[in-house]
């Protein structure tokens, strides 16, 4: 009854971080799955969106500016990612990885160390920890959610439009996009772009949560991102078939993951095997539709061998 009470107490906590998380989700979403592009770079571009919007807070900057500036920061790196693919011919993971590995420089030249703090209680903040429990506007899951549900309008309302349906035609099949006489280059940066620029935001919103920006915050982002995307779709793909409540399992999924995580932390589980968890949780749910098709396939010969011999 006391690990219940405690897992009760946390699932504030994690609600919100499913939520923060889930916008960076969203972002590999749109490279995963609607670009068909693996991309790394989000490891980099979620901490650079911490370090640019906790260096801007600290400098008094407008708390959405900063924000603003973070997304801005990941559009760059997706940029420079998308460009590194496209116009100089490098594979998407590699560019990725490249990126990823430059941002870990240029995330210690903005900060000027390797991590860097905000005093909560004497700065202003969209989001924060402390406020987890209260119930008011600045609430995390109260603001989040609300800035995750206009992201998603927009998102539904920008995939609808010509350029939106010229990159979704890109990922579903690139020769025939090319063919129809769609810029497939010009669509794969601009999705990345796209793609980094929410994963760097939410980078901004987990600064702001838990008070600090550091280096190494994005570590295991692709982990996570992949985990709330395969989890949503498991769980809600046969239910959401609308283009917007795909991408609202995606934070469901994000959700529900770090609910799972924080349960498995309440029952004793050992802080450092987070990581691993993490892996096997999204090993299991990528494998899921794989043995539900060979289930299937040996189903069907059954029954094809049972008319047979009837």
């Amino acid at each position: 009854m006391e690990v219940f009470g405690q897992f009760l107490n946390a699932l504030p906590g994690s609600v919100s971080q499913g939520l923060i998380w889930g916008i960076m989700a969203i972002g590999i979403y749109i490279t995963y799955r609607i670009l068909d592009v693996a991309d790394l770079t989000v490891d980099g571009s979620f901490a650079t969106g911490g370090a640019v919007a906790v260096v801007l807070i600290l400098n008094g900057c407008n708390l959405w500016l900063a924000m603003l500036a973070a997304f801005v920061a990941g559009l760059i790196a997706g940029a420079i990612t998308g460009l590194l693919h496209t116009f100089m011919g490098i594979p998407p993971i590699l560019a990725g990885i490249l990126t990823q590995l430059s941002l870990y420089s240029i995330n210690l030249k903005i900060m000027g160390k390797a991590n860097q703090s905000i005093n909560v209680n004497k700065t202003d903040l969209l989001v924060s920890l402390r406020w987890v429990k209260e119930f008011a506007f600045h609430n995390p899951i109260i603001t989040v959610g609300i800035v995750l549900v206009v992201l998603i309008a927009i998102l539904y309302w920008f995939f609808g439009t010509e350029m939106g349906c010229a990159i979704r035609a890109t990922g579903a099949n690139l020769n025939m996009s090319r063919a129809q006489g769609i810029n497939t280059n010009f669509n794969k940066v601009l999705g990345i772009m796209i793609s980094n620029g929410l994963v760097a935001f939410s980078g901004a919103f987990l600064a702001q949560y838990q008070g600090f920006a550091d280096v190494k915050m994005g570590q295991g982002a692709i982990v996570i991102g992949l985990a709330s995307v395969i989890i949503g779709e498991a769980l809600f793909g046969k239910i959401f078939k609308n283009f917007a409540l795909r991408l609202l399992s995606v934070a469901f999924g994000s959700i529900i993951y770090y609910i799972v995580v924080q349960a498995v932390i309440t029952l004793g589980l050992d802080a450092n095997l987070l990581k691993l968890l993490s892996a096997v949780i999204v090993a299991v749910f990528l494998a899921i539709p794989h043995w539900k098709r060979q289930y299937s396939e040996k189903h069907m010969k059954k029954v094809k061998g049972g008319k047979v011999n009837a």
